[in-house]
Order: C-alpha cells, then sequence, then structure tokens
C-alpha cells in the first residue's frame, strides 16, 4: 500500500534529481559553473546521503562530484575537451 510520505518522498527524488539536470548549465565563467555545479552536487548529495543516514558525508562528496562536473562542463563549451 502507499502512503502519502512514500509518494512524497519519490516525487521529492524525482525533483532532486531532474533540477541539477535543467540548471547544468548555469553562468558563462568556469568559476561560476564550477561553483553551480558544486551547489547543485551537495543539495544532491545531502538528499541521497539522508536516506542513507549520512547527510553531511553525501553532501562532501556531492559537492565535489558537482564542483568537477561543473568544470569538465566548462572546458567542454569552450572546446578544450572533445
Amino acid at each position: 500500500m502507499t502512503t502519502p510520505f512514500r509518494t512524497l518522498r519519490g516525487a521529492s527524488l524525482i525533483l532532486l534529481t531532474a533540477t541539477p539536470l535543467l540548471l547544468a548549465g548555469c553562468g558563462t565563467t568556469t568559476t561560476s559553473r564550477a561553483g553551480s555545479g558544486a551547489a547543485m552536487g551537495a543539495v544532491g548529495g545531502a538528499a541521497i546521503g539522508s536516506l542513507s543516514g549520512n547527510a553531511g558525508q553525501g553532501a562532501l562528496i556531492g559537492a565535489g562530484a558537482g564542483a568537477l562536473g561543473g568544470f569538465l562542463f566548462d572546458q567542454h563549451q569552450k572546446g578544450n575537451i572533445d
């Protein structure tokens, strides 16, 4: 049986997953893209980490992955990476 809490949690997870994809190209400089990537990664990592009981560690891992992703996206947009 589906409870309202379970449905809300599923909808929140979908929203948290889709938002970074929509905002992936925020910024025009390397710093702003890496920064927005880190912020989105931290939020997503905290959300996923909270499901396993360690939101802080998830946020740190997500921030690192997001910063790296933002930097790589910036370099690809500039034509430095194929």
